[in-house]
């Protein structure tokens, strides 16, 4: 297989690029997750949770075919994102108080991005496999690994570069948050069991369930937080 034709180095760069748009959503929930460890837990969160999201990636793109049609599969995902989000948000106050054992937290922190990614990763490959499927077949596999292999340093970037930016604008945390519920509701749309009836008859309805999803994550997570903050006060 001769790697140094044009059509191979397009397609690797349709999957970089790929990878650079899908990656967002990948590096806030990361970040979100933890923002509440101690500083010297925080890198080793990130390089986990972002060494996972890619190994997924990989696993998930050989199915990702298989994966378009298997009924209820992103309704599901889109309830879950949406349960992550609210817990993100209402996981712990800005301020550092209510803190669990840092060796517990490191546990929890990496197992709600394992959760996060696997949800994220079923659209993430999708458009993965869309990018190299230009390419001759011998061609495909080494694309993928490669382009996803590439895409880890962008993920551990922009994660380190998000959590930093969330300690000095707490509001950044509740705008993350709303972005994973925004995903839930792309998610939903989308699923095989109604995308066909919902393109044909409440297309214009599908910004407004987005938007929705953004909400309630930030209302519902919100108001937990402030429960929270009640409760440990009293």
């Amino acid at each position: 297989m001769d790697l140094l034709t044009a059509p191979f180095w397009l397609a690797l760069l349709k999957i970089i690029w790929v990878n650079i748009l899908l990656s967002g959503d990948n590096a806030v929930v990361i970040a979100l997750a933890a923002r509440n460890l101690p500083a010297h837990q925080q890198n080793k969160a990130i390089v986990a949770g972002s060494g996972a999201a890619i190994l997924m990636r990989v696993v998930l793109t050989v199915f990702a075919v298989s994966l378009l049609e298997v009924p209820y599969l992103k309704l599901v995902g889109a309830a879950l994102l949406l349960w992550i989000g609210v817990q993100l948000l209402a996981g712990g106050n800005d301020d550092g108080e209510g803190k669990v054992k840092a060796s517990s937290s490191l546990w929890i922190a990496v197992r709600t991005i394992l959760i996060a990614d696997l949800v994220m990763s079923l659209d993430n490959v999708i458009g993965v496999a869309a990018a190299a499927n230009g390419a001759p077949e011998a061609m495909r596999t080494t694309l993928l690994v490669v382009g996803l292999g590439l895409s880890i340093p962008m993920i551990i970037f922009g994660s380190s570069m998000l959590l930093k930016l969330m300690q000095r604008f707490p509001l950044i945390i509740t705008f993350g948050a709303a972005i994973l519920g925004f995903v839930a509701g792309e998610m939903a749309v989308t699923d095989v069991t109604i995308s066909a009836w919902f393109e044909a008859n409440a297309k214009p309805l599908e910004l407004p369930i987005e938007i929705f999803g953004a909400v309630i994550v930030v209302l519902v997570g919100r108001y937990l937080a402030k429960r929270q903050a009640a409760a440990a006060e009293a």
